[in-house]
């Protein structure tokens, strides 16, 4: 297959170009580096079935011919990173809703029916008062509430414009909904907070813990979300509907900056900072998430290979490993 990948460089991005160079696939993956990193894709740029595009896909002179060439797009630029988000709301919208409208804009004019991929988010259930988070659960949006909510109603456009593209034009438009994606490569810059736990442990200082502690994530090995991504993006039933991507199980933060001591050995302790000191007065903190994975499983099947705690492994013996080769 000719796989085209926006906002390759990102956390995401780039385990969905390794996921199809190991299966042989020619990719083409496109990123202004603006939260994607090159060092995220520097192993795969020796392959010759893999090109980087460093290009914001908005002034990409060749995305109509990489477009037409591709059998499937995955949409992943974004702006992304709860730091990044509440800095930069206009970044947002030109970003999320602009630079989707146009690649589907390009897509339809190329009359030519890729499998697409329109990455959404769990942020869409923004103020949303059921405990389990279903597909067609009411939207509740709260906008003095918090600065989330721009981003919240961000990827809420990005469906409707799935929606609308493929209603009007025929595309096979998939919507998957991710959760907390967390493994190798991301970053804790941008407000993620599973690898600034592992970083801090790692170098015993004190783990830093916003708010109470009790509000929960539902986390996802990063390597399950893009097996998900990859049967949802070949399933023609799944088109045209969100699909939650995530795992099941829930985690108060509190708990998991536990876990994360435990299973780095580390003496660290932890620390409460309040969420107005972390990220601003205006911001109000999203209590709970987790999603109900029964639309998944019944159009592919999924089930996540990774538990928590061995993703936390993993991350801690990477973390190591670049330790030890940095000393050497």
């Amino acid at each position: 297959m000719n796989i085209l990948i926006t906002g390759g460089a990102g956390f995401i991005g780039s385990h969905v170009i390794e996921h199809h160079l190991n299966r042989g696939d020619e990719v083409v993956a496109v990123d202004d580096l603006s939260t994607g990193n090159r060092s995220n894709i520097r192993d795969f740029e020796r392959n010759p079935r893999f090109r980087f595009v460093p290009s914001d896909i908005t002034d990409y002179p060749e995305l109509d011919h990489a477009v037409r060439a591709a059998d499937r797009i995955y949409h992943l630029a974004a702006v992304v990173g709860m730091f990044r988000v509440l800095r930069e709301p206009v970044r947002v919208t030109q970003v999320n809703v602009c630079a989707t409208e146009h690649l589907l804009e390009t897509i339809a004019a190329a009359g030519h029916h890729p499998q697409v991929v329109i990455a959404s988010s769990s942020s869409v259930y923004s103020h949303c008062h059921s405990r389990d988070l279903r597909e067609d659960d009411e939207l509740v949006y709260l906008p003095r509430q918090g600065g989330l909510t721009g981003y919240a109603l961000s990827k809420l456009t990005n469906e409707i414009q799935a929606m609308a593209y493929r209603e009007e034009y025929g595309l096979q438009v998939t919507i998957p909904r991710l959760f907390n994606a967390v493994g190798p490569r991301q970053g804790g810059n941008y407000g993620f907070v599973l690898p600034r736990f592992i970083k801090q442990a790692l170098a015993g200082e004190t783990l830093t813990v916003f708010g109470d502690g009790t509000q929960t994530r539902s986390f996802c090995d990063v390597r399950d979300t893009v097996a998900a991504l990859d049967l949802l993006a070949g399933n023609s039933e799944a088109a045209g509907q969100p699909v939650n991507v995530g795992n099941e199980r829930e985690t108060c933060i509190l708990d998991l900056a536990r876990l994360v001591i435990e299973r780095s050995g580390s003496r660290s302790e932890v620390e409460f900072v309040p969420f107005d000191q972390a990220y601003g007065a205006s911001f109000d903190q999203i209590t709970q998430r987790r999603p109900v994975g029964e639309r998944l499983r019944s159009l592919t099947g999924f089930r996540p290979r990774w538990t928590l705690e061995q993703t936390i492994d993993d991350l801690i013996d990477r973390a190591r490993g670049a330790t030890e080769q940095r000393a050497a």
